[in-house]
């Protein structure tokens, strides 16, 4: 009968015993050290708390569209160097105007009186429009505008509008070929775009819109990287509050239906809501950045420290249904309980030290700020919940009485696990066996799936900016910029002819390239002062590029007149699309280096950077994953002194990270950056109940008990706090589908599917083959020495 099972009809006593040596090497008895004096331990933790709240407001957002390339590679710093020297594009509000009637002549009217209202905007450099376009200049004279001040009308208009659409200047660039879709190009101060009063500066941008442009039936949306930041400064700030508000509801809410008093309520869920606030106060005074992935570390400590909390508060809840007080109750769920937990922190560590041999800084501090978040979670969740046991726990003798008798809700999660340990050890060779050949074949799957990489999964695609860059690749060639850097050898100036004809064989090399649009330079100047005003000397171009504004001539020029710019555009297409674009750009520039020798010539530009680095650095990750398999399973192996336990663990641990690869296959996914993150940090955090059953096991296997009769003891009483952790984890991750960021709705998704995945691996998979591998141990040395 299964009753016989449940903790409290077993002898207590003889379970805290046990086997002598610790798992964790008697690391968990620093949760025994807090509980000596409570109060004492409250009042330094209330301590804590302040200093992590002041420690929270230091934390700063990292909106840098490059964050994820960040590394101190020659490649990035080259093209850390472009941006500061023709610092543009990372400046550059887009503003995409869409409409049929675009070119109307009211519509035009109040678009330029739109584009004039656009530069008194505090915090605006200038802009370039179709309004920038000029005439072919009269000898000796400065060119006119190419828009009159009173625009003509009747046929003279239609014939003008044809004159504006056959513009070199615009059309293509600023201006579709079909005329319904307008480019304004914003430059903003770049000290507003690293401060606060971007959103103001953005938001009086939307109110010139709808005051200006409102009545006219045209679609405008702004996109460009300072909008870009700002979504994602916005949607970082935003999903972090969601996050806390219903990761900490469902640990709240589930925790007090199963125990049904709000004493094990806070036992169970207050920890780890602490560890929380003391985690993220530490980061803010280490200096470290909220970034995409650094904003999920909320629902991970709850994920890391929640399964531990419910861990330990379920075997003291037993206890005290067996009669013990609630000191000696707490005190030996840690010491039973306890090294479990440190072993599955030790597990999730390893999981984040795996993140450091990325190229990415991005992804390494991640993986700095998770270790150390595992650490405080462990020390905080071991030491605060028999703290708080001991304060909030009230009349044990009554809640054992009563809970004896009527603990239904546990007692039919303990029915459930019984019903499957039964079948698991029946028959454990053959369910080992399918369980191998299962998990082969999703590992397959899993080998075939491809790197994915699309700069707009890392911005926010509920609002306008990847609306709009979606319109500029379809309409304009793309938004993404792709720069060709050209530095000149000493001894040549920017206005040598051997300095121009390089500028006007790499323009020209980029012009024909595949899939590369939207190309300027300063030889679009020059070839357009050829055309128009017959005379191609540098007197000429030079008084042109003087007469220029200033923040135009940084675009392609930079200040010390050593090195140019063209600057071409490309569609936001994934990268394994993009990177051949890039190599074929890259291949056919060697012909104007061999040209030009002593001119360095470098395709540059996030959109590059991406392409080109963005598979390799996923493709590391993985293989780094692959790699944590085998750490683990022998770190786990090590610390339970057991070659069976080692071998147990491998297939619960890969069943949850294949499993997640055959659902990203099946969607028609390949492996980003956040879903391998994703499965890199659950494998170590989907071990948790490997682990927690394991220890239950090594616990239960004592002489005189069958291998059968402990995997079902141990099932029965870990199994009902592993579904409920597992339910509370799953909910805490999955909550980051309210995100307006696609990288960060997959970690979520993906996370909790493969929480709930080791729950089922460590259900269907761990028990069989832990059986199955016991009886051969039983086999090889004989059925007196123990397995585990």
């Amino acid at each position: 009968m299964l009753e016989k099972h449940s903790e409290s009809e077993v002898h207590v006593d003889k379970i805290e015993q046990g086997p002598a040596s610790s798992i964790a090497f008697g690391l968990e008895r620093l949760g025994l050290i807090a509980v000596r004096a409570p109060i004492v331990s409250c009042v330094i933790l209330v301590a804590l708390i302040v200093a992590a709240v002041f420690g929270i407001e230091r934390i700063k957002i990292d909106d840098s569209l490059s964050q994820l390339f960040r590394s101190n590679t020659q490649e990035f710093r080259q093209y850390e160097e472009v941006t500061k020297k023709f610092p543009a594009e990372e400046f550059d509000v887009l503003v995409v105007v869409e409409g049929k009637t675009l070119l109307a002549r009211n519509n035009l009217e109040k678009l330029r009186d739109f584009v004039t209202d656009l530069q008194l905007v505090e915090g605006t450099r200038g802009l370039v429009s179709l309004f920038s376009a000029r005439q072919a200049p009269a000898p000796g004279k400065l060119p006119a505008a190419l828009f009159p001040a009173e625009l003509p009308e009747g046929a003279a208009y239609d014939q003008f509008i044809e004159t504006v659409k056959n513009n070199e200047i615009i059309r293509g660039k600023l201006l579709s070929e079909d005329g319904t879709l307008a480019l304004i190009v914003l430059s903003l101060d770049p000290q507003v775009v690293a401060s606060s009063k971007l959103g103001k500066v953005v938001g009086d941008i939307r109110a010139l819109m709808k005051d200006d442009l409102g009545d006219t039936g045209l679609n405008v949306q702004l996109s460009g990287v300072p909008v870009m930041q700002l979504e994602i400064r916005n949607a970082v700030e935003r999903d972090g509050l969601t996050y806390n508000i219903l990761g900490i509801l469902a640990g709240c809410i589930i925790a007090i239906i199963f125990f049904r008093k709000i004493s094990f309520m806070v036992v169970a869920a207050f920890p780890p809501m602490i560890a929380i606030l003391i985690a993220l106060g530490a980061l803010g005074w280490a200096n470290f950045n909220l970034n995409m992935f650094l904003n999920v570390m909320t629902p991970l400590i709850m994920v890391i420290s929640f399964s531990d909390s419910m861990q330990l508060t379920f075997a003291a809840r037993d206890r005290l249904i067996a009669g013990q007080d609630k000191f000696t109750a707490f005190k030996n769920a840690v010491l039973v309980v306890g090294p479990a937990c440190v072993l599955t922190h030790g597990t999730a560590g390893i999981s984040f030290i795996a993140l450091q041999f990325s190229n990415s800084d991005l992804i390494r501090k991640f993986g700095e700020a998770g270790l150390a978040a595992t650490i405080i979670a462990l020390i905080t969740v071991l030491s605060l919940v028999p703290v708080f046991g001991v304060l909030f726990v009230r009349n044990e003798k009554i809640f054992a009485v009563k809970f004896q008798s009527a603990d239904a809700g546990v007692q039919a999660l303990r029915n459930f696990c019984y019903w499957i340990a039964v079948r698991m050890v029946g028959r454990p060779g053959l369910f080992s066996l399918i369980a191998l050949l299962f998990v082969a074949s999703l590992g397959v799957i899993y080998a075939n799936l491809q790197p994915r990489y699309r700069l707009a999964d890392q911005v926010p695609d509920k609002r306008q900016a990847v609306a709009a860059s979606n319109r500029l690749d379809a309409k304009l060639t793309g938004a993404n910029p792709v720069n060709v850097l050209i530095q000149f050898p000493k001894g040549e100036s920017l206005y040598s002819p051997e300095t121009l004809q390089t500028i006007a064989d790499v323009h020209a090399t980029v012009e024909k390239a595949a899939g590369v649009g939207n190309v300027w330079s300063l030889e679009t100047l020059r070839r357009w002062l050829a055309e128009k005003a017959g005379s191609a000397d540098v007197a000429t171009l030079k008084e042109y590029v003087g007469v220029i504004p200033e923040h135009l001539v940084r675009r392609f020029i930079d200040a010390e007149q050593d090195a140019v710019v063209v600057a071409g555009r490309v569609p936001d297409k994934d990268s394994s699309q993009l990177l051949p674009i890039v190599d074929k750009l890259d291949s056919e520039l060697d012909a104007v280096r061999k040209k030009h020798p002593g001119y360095e010539i470098a395709v540059t530009g996030l959109a590059a950077i991406a392409a080109r680095n963005s598979a390799g650095m996923i493709e590391k990750l993985n293989r780094g994953l692959t790699v944590e398999f085998a750490l683990v399973a022998i770190f786990i192996g090590l610390a339970f002194r057991s070659w069976v336990v080692m071998f147990a663990c491998i297939l619960p641990g890969i069943f949850p990270v294949v499993m997640s690869g055959t659902v990203l296959w099946a969607m028609g996914e390949g492996l980003q950056f956040a879903s391998v993150v994703a499965l890199t940090v659950s494998f170590g955090l989907g071990l948790s109940a490997t682990i927690h059953f394991l220890n239950r096991l090594r616990l239960e296997s004592k002489p005189g008990v069958g291998s059968a009769l402990a995997v079902e003891r141990a099932t029965v009483l870990v199994g009902p706090a592993l579904i409920l952790t597992t339910v509370v984890l799953a909910c805490g991750l999955v909550v980051t589908v309210f995100s307006d960021l696609p990288s960060l709705r997959l970690f979520g998704w993906l996370s909790a599917f493969s929480m709930v995945a080791a729950l089922v691996a460590d259900l269907f998979i761990l028990r069989p083959t832990a059986m199955w591998l016991i009886n051969l141990h039983a086999k090889l040395q004989g059925p007196d020495k123990p397995a585990i």
